[in-house]
């Protein structure tokens, strides 16, 4: 029995998850999985539910289970609390707890969906890369951080940005293994020119390619540069590895490339595989509970989940298919949108995929 959390987070969060659930429960039917599911809150709801972001109840729950689904995080009714107990310090927290270091971020432009992209269609047609983002170091976990006020009265912001040699040989050996399954290809950004945290990052990725993967086509590329690079002509990338900040920055970007980030999904992996999966969009609390939301990336996400933390490559890709297939069935560009969807609901996109993989 392979046992799953749901967390649903906050604003279209429920929405999302809910039709995620019901795609996964027709795929485990078709494929014979043995799935349970248990439920557990983060973030605003938790707030509300217990006054903290991240319950001890809900970290429990996650070490219990091989997999967690999870919708969305945050939202204006929560912004006036102090930072500390914020939603995203939850996440933050979560995923620390889990050590939770690597994120993939695939972006995919689905065929139907390429005019929805800002950039010519020549320039994205077939893209297909994927950013692979340390998630439980850097600057924003770094440490000492805050705000200060100096001898002379002003006030000053300051953070700390740090990597350990073994963080840094993680995440780039997850990239790696992954740039071998796909077109062999690995691009490493950093900013070595100027920050001795990626002096480091670049001499240690070089020698972890150059002595276990001699059959992995190794590049680097100062953030600023893969940023324009990323725009200019993105098809040039297969697998990307960065930190923190820059993988948050360059995976956000290369969402919109496909036309909608409410499209992408994404994994946060440890050590074991055990992983988070949840969409790359925001909690989108103006169309929460208006079956507006599109539901698509965190049923690829569930697809993800299937994947990477169960070994269910096949049932992975019967929901990757379904999802081309009602693609496929006539929906407009002006049909999916970031976050919200028009003309077609959320309920019944999640039905669409059900029976798409009939």
């Amino acid at each position: 029995m392979n046992k799953i959390l749901l967390i649903e987070g906050d604003g279209i969060g429920p929405e999302v998850v809910r039709e995620a659930h019901k795609v996964l429960d027709a795929v485990s039917r078709r494929h014979g999985l043995a799935l349970e599911y248990e439920q557990a809150l983060l973030g605003g709801a938790a707030i509300d539910a217990s006054g903290v972001p991240m319950p001890d109840a809900t970290l429990e729950a996650a070490r219990r289970c091989d997999a967690i689904l999870f919708g969305a995080i945050g939202g204006p009714r929560w912004d006036g609390l102090d930072r500390s107990i914020r939603p995203e310090k939850g996440l933050l927290q979560f995923r620390s707890a889990l050590q939770l270091f690597g994120n993939l971020r695939p972006a995919i432009l689905y065929p139907q969906l390429a005019a929805a992209s800002t950039l010519k269609q020549e320039v994205v047609a077939g893209l297909d890369i994927l950013i692979v983002r340390e998630l439980t170091g850097g600057i924003y976990f770094g440490e000492p951080r805050g705000i200060r006020t100096l001898d002379n009265g002003e006030r000053q912001g300051y953070n700390t940005y740090v990597y350990s040699e073994s963080e840094i040989v993680r995440i780039a050996r997850v990239a790696f293994e992954a740039a071998r399954k796909r077109q062999g290809r690995l691009c490493s950004v950093d900013k070595a020119n100027v920050l001795e945290v990626t002096m480091l990052w670049r001499e240690l990725v070089s020698e972890l390619g150059a002595r276990d993967y001699p059959d992995v086509a190794l590049s680097h590329m100062y953030i600023d540069n893969a940023a324009m690079q990323l725009v200019r002509a993105p098809r040039q990338f297969d697998v990307l590895v960065t930190g923190n900040l820059f993988g948050d920055i360059l995976s956000d970007a290369a969402a919109m490339l496909t036309g909608s980030i409410g499209m992408l999904p994404s994994a946060s992996l440890d050590i074991n595989n055990r992983g988070l999966y949840e969409p790359c969009h925001g909690s989108a609390p103006d169309i929460a509970g208006q079956d507006k939301a599109n539901p698509l990336a965190t049923i690829l996400s569930a697809a993800m989940l299937l994947r990477y933390s169960l070994n269910q490559s096949a049932a992975a890709e019967a929901i990757e298919t379904a999802v081309s297939r009602v693609l496929d069935q006539g929906l407009r560009t002006a049909d999916i949108h970031s976050e919200g969807m028009h003309k077609v609901g959320t309920r019944e996109m999640g039905d669409a995929v059900v029976a798409a993989l009939a």
